[in-house]
């Protein structure tokens, strides 16, 4: 199984840490949105796109490069994907951060395999007053959480592919 992550990752590096392990378990190249063309996906059996979680969304320059994405199915015949994020507070299941990247990912012809998110430092307002939270995350749990959540992937998709 051939993979990639497409990884924004622009605050304290807390994103890029989950990348770097994940790509490390799926054998994985990690590139920014700017590092890679559109067209190159297509070589590409998974695709895995984070960034931190941003006002509850993902960063604008990741959201950017999915929506330039051609639109439609038989262009990547269901390619397989998967999303993960770094966000200071929980997602809740009432409104989860992932659901709409899930979505457009969708509309862009990709077959979403799994979601993954955990939490990270945060000095975004209004946090940056009291000096951030969750100073010491992600820790060794999280990066074995990431491991253990590529290694599954590697496991489940690499079978079918």
């Amino acid at each position: 199984m051939k993979a990639i992550i497409v990884c924004t990752s622009v605050s304290h590096g807390n994103t890029r840490r989950i990348a770097d392990v994940m790509g490390q378990a799926l054998e994985a190249p990690v590139v920014a949105p700017e590092e890679i063309d559109t067209a190159e996906l297509s070589g590409y059996d998974l695709v895995g796109f984070g960034s931190g979680i941003f006002t509850g969304n993902f960063h604008p320059w990741l959201l950017q490069f999915v929506r330039s994405l051609p639109n439609g199915e038989q262009k990547r015949q269901r390619q397989r994907a998967f999303v993960f994020a770094t966000s200071g507070l929980p997602e809740v299941r009432f409104r989860p951060f992932t659901r709409p990247l899930v979505r457009l990912l969708d509309q862009k012809g990709f077959t979403t395999a799994d979601t993954f998110s955990c939490r990270a430092f945060d000095t975004w307002l209004p946090f940056k007053l009291v000096g951030g939270i969750n100073r010491a995350r992600p820790n060794a749990t999280d990066l074995d959480a990431a491991r253990t959540f590529a290694e599954g992937l590697r496991a489940r998709l690499g079978a079918v592919s």
